[in-house]
């Protein structure tokens, strides 16, 4: 009985060590794809997808405009760092708005707020940069690699944000 005890203790252990050094917290849990045809006014929706893109981790809050045409959000980050760029903030509103126009069917525009910086886009003007209708992406690999590719000349980004 004393060698079971031993060989049950032991075993435990090793599986606890091994489940705890396995573990990532930069794993995604969920295909972001999965909220594709989501609707503005589906809040959780909403919030699981921005929970998927950059800077979640400093999300505050979001607040939809459901009530009159055209619809869209406003995106509030917190405790931003100081160190990050303007550019940094542009590049990542128009990675995230290019995702929530991809899945939010009715989603027309979103501001982004990042402490002293703000940013609007409008999913028209998106998809007229792009050349391209946001909601034919099927996934999140094709989108991303997109965007990242469009995102590569820091002066078109420059251009979108002109005006």
């Amino acid at each position: 009985m004393k060698n079971f005890i031993k060989y049950f203790l032991s075993s435990l252990i090793l599986i606890l060590f091994l489940t705890g050094c396995s573990s990532t917290t930069d794993q995604r849990s969920e295909d972001v794809f999965q909220y594709k045809g989501s609707f503005i006014g589906d809040n959780s929706a909403v919030i699981h997808i921005i929970g998927q893109l950059r800077y979640a981790e400093k999300f505050e809050e979001v607040s939809l405009e459901t009530k009159t045409e055209p619809y869209g959000m406003t995106i509030k980050y917190e405790n931003m760092d100081a160190a990050i760029g303007e550019s940094e903030y542009k590049e990542t509103a128009v990675y995230n708005a290019s995702y929530l126009f991809a899945l939010i069917d009715n989603a027309e525009w979103a501001s982004f707020k990042f402490g002293d910086y703000a940013y609007t886009i409008h999913k028209t003007k998106l998809q007229d940069w792009y050349g391209k209708e946001l909601n034919d992406f099927t996934n999140e690999e094709e989108l991303k690699v997109f965007i990242q590719e469009k995102l590569q000349d820091d002066s078109e980004l420059q251009q979108l944000f002109a005006e």
